[in-house]
């Protein structure tokens, strides 16, 4: 038997000191009167842990304790006794040789087992040889084992079968959770739990239930996780794609074509050209392609875990590039605005586009325009002056394109108010008054200066006879100087007026001098 004082031997470290801390409390504390119970320290433990049944307020005239396994209190369940006027204790049949009794009526258990959970019964025997009895619990769980997770189909169909994910192993008083990409499950018609949480059914499987998955497990005393479980998913292969989405190539190019299918596992590839077999292989390189590689080129996709087939067809399309057209009109030279024009593009290809131009731009089409379904042909009528000009046409496919020559239109109108060709009257009539009068100016003038040759020979003459002095000289010359007369006629010609000229016709004058001199 041990002292009161002195801690009882260990074999769990963590316990020791604080059952040392309460074993001295309850050894010094004073005597107070207050309820007497018994309470398990700790609450909860697990397997292998040490629990310590202490009693609270022991009476002061207790003579021994005697602690039971169970309710009943007889011999056969007799666990360890302790009289303290000797300070000895005794082992009964239920001992295990895990339990220490304390001089104040507490009981130890070490490393606890499962089997020691239950009700424990304290009888105390007083001096005056009254009995009182009181029962504790021991609650112990077992170390919770790390989880795992089973599954009842290592490769679940996509859409066809059911899974049943287990969370193992089984084990008393555990609770059960799931979890999905780290978080908890989502609410979802698919997903069904069992009634304690430990089987997971996930109904028609799809490819967003691959998870990683996780199943945590805990009691009152621990808690543990499961490693991520990935659920393996077959599905697929979904319709393919061929890339590049390129389908028109010149010849000359080199033709390369991959097939992509999303499935697990990979699908199969193969490649058709018009319905005859290529190949098995995901891309295919065509070098130096020509017109007759054109077709239709099929990806076939097969996948052996889901027995599933899909397929794409895209169709390639080898032209060459186009020559250069021309145009050609029916008229190129029209009359506004009773003519009509048509203007054909000529070509050697079929299966083009053909646009128009006008005057260097793109054509814009009015209500005198028509077009022919394919484009080739231009009709205009009634033309209009505002329709001459440069006209080509302009053909494309999806590698080339070229444009035509121009071809010019001429359009001939005429005015409403042609212009006068000739004078007015009033300028007509100017004109000859004009020339009447400078006939007579200039007989006038022959006449005068007749006059004057036939006077001046007279004067000569005299003047060789007689010598006048000079200052008569002065007098006579002022006397006979000639006098100068001047005249004018004024001629006005009117031009002719423009019916479409925006300005009035302006006055043509023309000034005729004339010198007349006299003695």
């Amino acid at each position: 038997m041990e002292p009161p004082s002195a801690t009882p031997h260990r074999r769990r470290v963590r316990w020791q000191g604080s059952l040392l801390t309460v074993s001295l409390l309850i050894f010094w504390s004073p005597s107070i009167t207050a309820q007497l119970t018994i309470e398990s320290v700790p609450f909860n433990t697990a397997e292998g842990n040490d629990v310590l049944l202490l009693l609270r307020n022991p009476p002061t005239d207790t003579l021994i304790y005697i602690w039971y396994k169970g309710e009943i209190t007889d011999n056969n369940n007799k666990i360890v006794s302790y009289l303290l006027i000797t300070q000895s204790n005794a082992t009964g049949p239920a001992h295990s040789g895990r339990e220490i009794i304390y001089p104040n009526g507490s009981l130890l258990l070490q490393n606890v087992t499962l089997e020691d959970t239950g009700i424990y019964t304290l009888q105390i025997t007083k001096t005056n040889g009254d009995n009182e009895a009181l029962a504790g619990q021991i609650r112990v769980h077992p170390e919770l084992p790390k989880p795992f997770i089973t599954s009842n189909s290592s490769n679940p169909v996509e859409d066809q079968d059911s899974v049943t994910l287990t969370c193992d192993p089984e084990t008393q008083n555990t609770t059960y959770q799931w979890l999905i990409n780290n978080q908890s499950l989502p609410d979802r018609a698919r997903l069904e739990l069992s009634t304690d949480n430990r089987i997971l059914t996930i109904h028609n499987v799809t490819r967003n239930d691959t998870g990683p998955y996780e199943c945590k497990t805990w009691n009152p005393v621990n808690a543990r996780r499961s490693d991520p479980f990935i659920l393996n998913v077959l599905y697929g292969p979904d319709t393919p794609t061929i890339s590049p989405s390129d389908w028109h190539y010149p010849p000359g190019a080199n033709l390369t074509l991959s097939c992509n299918a999303t499935s697990n596992p990979p699908a199969q590839y193969s490649w058709l050209i018009n319905g005859n077999y290529l190949q098995s292989i995901q891309v295919i390189f065509i070098p130096n392609i020509t017109v007759n590689d054109s077709g239709s080129y099929t990806c076939h996709v097969h996948s052996n875990a889901t027995g599933l087939n899909r397929t794409t067809v895209k169709t390639i399309t080898v032209s060459e590039s186009v020559t250069k057209p021309s145009v050609r009109a029916s008229n190129t030279t029209v009359i506004e605005p009773e003519g009509s024009v048509t203007l054909t593009c000529l070509t050697n290809h079929t299966g083009i586009s053909i646009q128009w131009v006008f005057q260097g731009q793109i054509l814009q089409l009015t209500e005198r325009m028509t077009l022919s379904q394919d484009n080739s042909s231009l009709t205009i009528g009634p033309v209009k002056k505002e329709d001459a000009g440069e006209y080509q046409c302009e053909v494309s496919n999806l590698v080339s394109s070229s444009t035509s020559d121009p071809l010019i239109l001429t359009v001939k109108y005429y005015d409403s108010a042609p212009e006068s060709s000739g004078l007015s009257g009033g300028a007509i009539a100017g004109i000859v008054a004009g020339a009447l009068a400078g006939v007579a100016l200039t007989a006038a003038l022959v006449y005068f200066l007749c006059i004057r040759n036939t006077g001046g020979a007279s004067n000569q003459s005299d003047n060789t006879e007689h010598k006048p002095s000079a200052s008569n000289h002065s007098q006579d010359h002022s006397d006979t100087d000639n006098e100068v007369a001047y005249s004018s006629l004024n001629f006005n010609a009117q031009l002719p007026k423009k019916p479409t000229s925006a300005f009035p016709s302006q006055t043509a004058t023309e000034t005729i001098y004339s010198e007349i001199k006299r003695k």
